[in-house]
């Protein structure tokens, strides 16, 4: 590893050892987060709930790979727009897909729901007359990844609780989404069935075990933080009332970011409290705030104020553009973390570069160090949550569907979860792995087709719980099913 400590002072040696002590989190701790938090996943399904929301998302089951039928799949992030049309052919778990991006024009994140919805039923309007130009077309089945909090009673229906995202947008919040977009296509005369309004960590669950039969949960570790995972109604207290087979299956998405707020168990540090503190939202999302790519820049860029205000580095010099909040995001620790050289040569440029600092050796091997702590605290953390599913459920051996930014891009974040799960579960070294985090397939595209073709399954068996208006929805199956015959 580049880097070393023997020529760095006492003053600072002390510094990094007092980071080491309050950034680390020890086994004993992990497996004291990991009991917690299957107390609150389980907390989270009664009629009373907790903090982790564990919202029922009404898709009931996982798929068999043999679906088949033409689908389009919608995808809001907070950037672009995605639509792709995907085709399940025969053979069992393959897929064909298209697929057009879109910009989110930064004005509708504060516009009127009107143009919101206009908008996106216009890029759907462009992608169907460009693929299929004159076409005497069925109404398309859609599955439509919202990955923002909404509660859902039905799965063609979702209630936004609040937005995410840098979206504010008047009269949307506490309203269903479904029928003002609905209203948007039918006006345009588009040919498209919303048929599932689904999460991001539902899609990565379904569309990886699509192709892998093994996978258990899907996670998102990205700009935020959430997993979904199939647990039976039976284990589903909030759902007694509607008299489901208890042994059915029902994917649960966990909004698991908000575990911990009564802050009774994470390790959280002077830092972790400012964040907080001066974030939009106090006292919510303490599980995200410690371990999402969002807010690991702004950790590492208070330890740097805090220790520059006490004289301990940068002596002498501006830091007026470290002082800026969030001014650091997750890629620069990446960058810390990734430098190959003996002398830290990247680092330097780095620092000098983004934030006018000459940094000495000494500085640079603590600014190492330091990304290096934060970094593996978020992998740490991030599998107690894994750990608490499987606890939870009695799993021993299965896979987990993991997606977003900091999980695919993030130095050594996959080999420090997989470490922390091994002692967690103390494990024998040298065997392979029972639980095995993977990258995951695509979500919010094949995972949103699939969940709309099993909706569209359901409704055909007469199995009609959690669907709002099945009947208007048999259009859009033999549509599907059509479509799939010319395949």
């Amino acid at each position: 590893m580049p880097g070393s400590m023997a020529n760095v002072p006492k003053d600072l040696l002390q510094q990094i050892q007092h980071l080491e002590e309050i950034f680390t989190v020890s086994t004993e701790k992990m497996k004291e987060i990991t009991d917690h938090f299957v107390r609150e996943l389980t907390k989270g399904l009664t009629v009373e709930g907790g903090s982790i929301p564990m919202n029922p998302t009404w898709c009931m089951g996982f798929p068999t790979g043999y679906e088949t039928g033409t689908f389009l799949a919608l995808d809001m992030g907070g950037t672009n727009l995605r639509v792709c049309e995907i085709t399940l052919p025969e053979e069992k778990g393959e897929f064909d897909i298209i697929q057009s991006k879109y910009r989110m024009p930064e004005e509708l994140k504060t516009g009127t729901a009107d143009e919101l919805w206009g908008y996106i039923a216009d890029c759907l309007q462009q992608f169907i007359e460009y693929h299929h130009e004159g076409e005497d077309l069925d109404e398309l089945p859609l599955g439509f990844t919202f990955s923002y909090p909404a509660t859902q009673d039905y799965i063609n229906h979702g209630v936004l609780q609040r937005w995410t995202k840098g979206f504010d947008i008047d009269g949307v919040e506490g309203k269903d989404v479904v029928p003002p977009f609905e209203a948007a296509l039918a006006e345009r005369g588009v040919p498209i069935k919303l048929t599932a309004l689904i999460n991001d960590t539902t899609g990565t669950l379904i569309a990886s075990a699509y192709t892998d039969t093994a996978m258990k949960v899907g996670c998102i570790f990205g700009t935020g933080c959430n997993a979904a995972y199939m647990e039976t109604c039976g284990e589903v207290p909030k759902l007694a009332h509607m008299k489901l087979d208890p042994e059915t299956p029902i994917a649960i998405n966990c909004e698991w970011g908000a575990f911990d707020n009564e802050h009774v168990v994470l390790p959280r540090t002077q830092y972790d409290v400012i964040i907080d503190k001066e974030s939009p939202r106090p006292g919510q999302q303490a599980f995200e705030k410690m371990i999402a790519g969002l807010y690991l820049g702004e950790v590492f860029r208070l330890v740097l104020v805090d220790l520059y205000e006490k004289s301990h580095i940068f002596e002498g010099q501006d830091i007026a553009k470290l002082k800026r909040a969030y001014s650091l995001d997750a890629s620069f620790l990446s960058s810390i973390e990734e430098d190959p050289y003996e002398n830290l040569s990247e680092t330097q440029d780095l620092l000098a570069n983004k934030l006018s600092i000459q940094a000495t050796r000494p500085e640079l091997e603590l600014c190492r160090r330091l990304a290096e702590l934060i970094g593996t605290r978020a992998a740490r953390l991030s599998s107690c949550g894994v750990a608490a599913i499987a606890k939870k459920k009695g799993w021993e051996s299965f896979h987990v569907g993991a997606d977003g930014s900091v999980f695919n891009k993030y130095p050594h974040f996959k080999t420090r979860g997989a470490a922390a799960l091994r002692e967690i579960f103390d494990w024998p070294k040298g065997k392979r792995d029972p639980i095995d985090i993977r990258a995951a397939e695509d979500g919010s595209g094949v995972g949103a087709a699939l969940i709309a073709a099993l909706t569209l399954k359901r409704i055909q068996e007469g199995n009609v719980a959690g669907i709002q208006h099945p009947e208007t929805m048999l259009k859009g199956t033999k549509a599907a099913d059509k479509k799939s015959d010319q395949v």
